[in-house]
């Protein structure tokens, strides 16, 4: 999706979608460095908890906030680095910022307040686990009438 207008010299967006648009517009057009990533994440449904695993290699367990708020589950980072590299004719700097959020709603009968979570090579696991409500309600078939 472009940004231009159909008429040179005008925009038709204001530039505020120019940053809504940003990352998938230096993916498109850009080098390596500026693809835009998104951790991938799996969630799986066991017996007496739900768990998340988010694939996010290369983080330190420090790098991480966890947040709750009521029904909503937020995991993100922001990460920066620099790089300095000296040598007798030149000096090289570099930076690194990256940053991601995933939001996710706690599904019913969670335990929002015994969330735990354990990072391991890259991949971070948060356990929910589940009320002692939702426990004992048992699976049925429902027939079809």
């Amino acid at each position: 999706m472009s940004t231009k207008s159909l008429i040179p010299g005008t925009r038709f967006f204001p530039s505020v979608f120019d940053d809504f648009f940003k990352p998938w517009n230096d993916w498109m057009g850009g080098d390596e460095k500026s693809l835009f990533s998104v951790p991938s994440v799996n969630v799986v449904e066991k017996e007496n908890q739900f768990e998340l695993s988010l694939a996010a290699p290369g983080l330190k367990k420090e790098d991480f906030k966890i947040q709750v708020d009521g029904q909503m589950l937020t995991i993100s980072s922001e990460k920066e680095e620099e790089k300095e590299e000296k040598e007798e004719k030149y000096t090289r700097k570099e930076f690194n910022y990256s940053s991601f959020s995933r939001s996710f709603s706690l599904p019913q009968g969670a335990e929002a307040q015994k969330i735990e979570a354990s990072y391991t090579d890259g991949l971070l696991k948060v356990v929910i686990p589940k009320s002692e409500a939702v426990k004992k309600m048992a699976a049925r078939q429902v027939e079809v009438k």
